[in-house]
């Protein structure tokens, strides 16, 4: 792999890992908030809510934590890429719907909220960068060693 491959790799591994590690822990120190972002998109019965908040922010954390230490990256980012692709639909049907909310992805009741079709433009360019990363860890290391 050229110098140019793998400082792409590298930088875009750590621009998801910390994306995903701020995104974690925000959420995980407001779970009622989150919970609360997460009913607002009307998809999920009301005790669901909570499961989701309760859970989500710990596996982005652990996902993008695995991407900062560059260990497991390909699981991680499988993980994450599904997870962006549900974020992805569910901030797509928000818009469809007119939803005036927050999208909840960073901040729970933020001063100055994200609508979805922002945060659907950006979880799109992430998208992106999960592929482009995915595809240059291939090229880094052996398939035995992911």
């Amino acid at each position: 792999m050229t110098i140019i491959g793998k400082v792409t790799y590298h930088t875009s591994r750590l621009v998801l890992a910390g994306v995903f590690i701020y995104a974690g822990v925000i959420k995980a120190n407001d779970i009622q908030g989150f919970a609360g972002q997460v009913a607002n998109y009307q998809l999920l019965p009301y005790a669901w809510n909570y499961l989701v908040a309760a859970t989500l922010p710990y596996l982005e954390l652990l996902c993008g934590i695995l991407l900062l230490l560059n260990m497991r990256v390909r699981p991680a980012l499988l993980v994450l890429f599904v997870l962006n692709l549900v974020f992805i639909l569910v901030l797509f049907s928000a818009s469809i719907r007119g939803f005036d909310i927050d999208c909840g992805c960073f901040k729970p009741d933020a001063e100055q909220p994200t609508e979805p079709l922002t945060a659907l433009w950006r979880d799109l360019g992430l998208a992106v960068l999960m592929i482009v990363t995915w595809l240059l860890r291939r090229l880094q290391v052996p398939k035995e060693n992911d």
